[in-house]
């Protein structure tokens, strides 16, 4: 059994997941709560927020994320490609700053108009 507190809304369930019974998940209020137990065990994804860096915008970085959740075991790489990623203004938010990051099928966006 495996311990988890749901961080799918507000309510913040502590969950049991058990990995010995097709990860079953109870302390679940929602159907959230138990999609949340099963994926983070089997296959755990984040939305990324980051910055890249601009050039002739009003600051040096601007704030992007993912436009959905990309696998936790990439997140370290998908931050240090976009350490080298540079783009120029202007650009509005929602604009693709990268198209499917690490073959991940998920789009970097911008959060700012700049």
């Amino acid at each position: 059994m495996t311990e988890l507190i749901c961080i799918g809304c507000p309510r913040g369930c502590h969950l049991m997941v058990d990995e010995e019974n097709d990860y079953k998940v109870s302390g679940n209020h929602c159907k959230i709560g138990e999609d949340y137990g099963k994926n983070e065990l089997i296959n755990p994804t984040r939305v990324l927020t980051t910055t890249v860096k601009i050039k002739g915008g009003l600051h040096s970085q601007l704030p992007c994320k993912s436009d959905g959740a990309i696998p936790k075991s990439k997140l370290l790489e998908a931050c240090r490609s976009l350490k080298e990623v540079c783009v120029s203004s202007p650009v509005k938010k929602g604009d693709i700053i990268v198209k499917n990051i690490l073959d991940t099928g998920i789009d970097i966006i911008s959060c700012k108009d700049m």
